[in-house]
């Protein structure tokens, strides 16, 4: 069976839990596991998927994530059904507003759909750490004859206030929706989970457009899809949860379970990324059968410079983004970005650093996430002494010390007149 299908990425939110990390970018923007943006992984999954048709709705502070698409994400040839393309608020509700909630946001790009007749429109969020064929849940749907599908899995219950929980029947029937309630119901025969929605959504494409016209008229609405569309579809629509444990990627080690995370809060990203560093990690970044993709850059490889006893450049149980240059530092479990460079005699434990930094000599970085162009003086303890870094920095309620960093410079071409 051929199937035109359209993909929606919203990638329009606030990210306000992830602040300071969002105080100049957009949430889908942050930078991930050395060299990547927190979008890659939904691009990459569409993409591997055969998903070749994009559109990425974007809003907040999103310079930096169009930047990120521009660099990485161009297709290359002059077919017009292969795109992705970032796409800003409408201005097509009554008010001329900026996105109202997720279904305004489809709403106000309805056009798009209407001009494109897709079968099916994916609408998957830009902010979840995760491999997925998407292809399987595609095939899913079909099977199903649903008019909307949700990918699901199960949840610690009390995380239920952070997700839309669903309720299903014996044929994974969804007959209930509760949204962010700490009270949700729980899993038949697990009661310390739930069954938390992924925010990855498929809608026939009659049914999706149906109901964001009607919601875009209704007194009230927040124009969301976990508040106010799906609760709505209960009973009158076929609606069923794909089972995201069930899915599989070529290259997968056989019996690997699933991984999704959601990276909405500090500790969450900090986790996420230690998650990928791990000696066996449960995310294979390194799977050539189901390639993380992201920007290219011409960087040279990671450097380790010096052997001498007491000033040795090493890394441990680390990822390191080309450019990086260890010079007679020590580096433990710890992610570095592009062209981080670690001075003689500092260490950096159990952190996160980002592009561009400099740590100078006998530093000692512990526990922290550094943004991108920070110049860390000679002698400088970070993670070390908790009153301390609370008064010059953010720290989360577990101790991650977050180190903000200046601007970055734009480089402008340069005339002769």
């Amino acid at each position: 069976m051929q199937l035109k299908v359209l993909a929606l990425v919203l990638a329009g939110g606030k990210g306000t839990r992830l602040m300071p990390l969002t105080q100049e970018r957009a949430k889908p923007a942050v930078p991930f596991g050395g060299k990547y943006r927190i979008i890659d992984f939904v691009l990459s999954n569409l993409v591997n998927s055969g998903v070749y048709s994009i559109y990425v709705m974007t809003q907040f502070k999103s310079q930096s994530l169009i930047q990120h698409l521009r660099d990485g994400w161009q297709f290359g040839g002059m077919l017009n059904n292969q795109f992705i393309i970032p796409v800003p608020a409408q201005m097509r509700s009554e008010g001329e507003e900026w996105y109202r909630g997720t279904a305004d946001a489809v709403y106000q790009n309805a056009n798009l759909i209407e001009q494109s007749e897709p079968d099916l429109v994916l609408l998957f969020g830009a902010d979840h750490v995760y491999r997925m064929n998407v292809r399987a849940m595609i095939e899913y749907h079909m099977q199903k004859g649903a008019d909307v599908t949700i990918s699901a899995l199960p949840v610690d219950r009390k995380f239920a206030r952070d997700f839309g929980v669903l309720q299903v029947d014996a044929e994974n029937r969804i007959t209930g929706f509760i949204e962010k309630q700490a009270d949700a119901p729980t899993i038949p025969g697990q009661p310390d989970c739930v069954l938390a929605s992924m925010g990855n959504y498929i809608f026939s494409r009659n049914c999706l457009l149906q109901m964001v016209y009607e919601d875009a008229q209704r007194p009230g609405s927040s124009h969301d899809f976990g508040k106010d569309i799906l609760p709505r579809l209960i009973g009158s629509s076929a609606m069923f949860a794909y089972d995201f444990k069930t899915n599989r990627i070529p290259g997968q080690v056989e019996n690997q379970p699933a991984y999704w995370r959601d990276v909405g809060t500090l500790d969450a990203y900090y986790e996420a990324n230690m998650d990928m560093r791990a000696i066996d990690p449960p995310i294979d970044i390194y799977n050539r059968a189901w390639p993380l993709r992201t920007a290219g850059y011409s960087d040279p490889p990671a450097k380790f410079a010096f052997d001498d006893e007491g000033r040795r450049g090493m890394a441990m149980d680390s990822i390191m983004a080309g450019g990086c240059i260890i010079s007679g530092g020590t580096v433990r479990r710890s992610v570095l970005g592009r062209f981080v460079r670690v001075h003689s005699y500092a260490e950096v434990e159990d952190s996160i650093i980002f592009d561009n930094v400099d740590i100078g000599r006998e530093c000692k970085v512990r526990r922290a996430i550094i943004e991108k162009n920070v110049r860390i003086p000679p002698g400088t303890r970070i993670g070390y002494d908790p009153e301390e870094d609370a008064r010059r920095y953010h720290v989360t309620d577990t101790g991650i010390v977050v180190v903000g960093g200046p601007r970055s410079p734009v480089n402008l071409t340069v005339m002769t007149v």
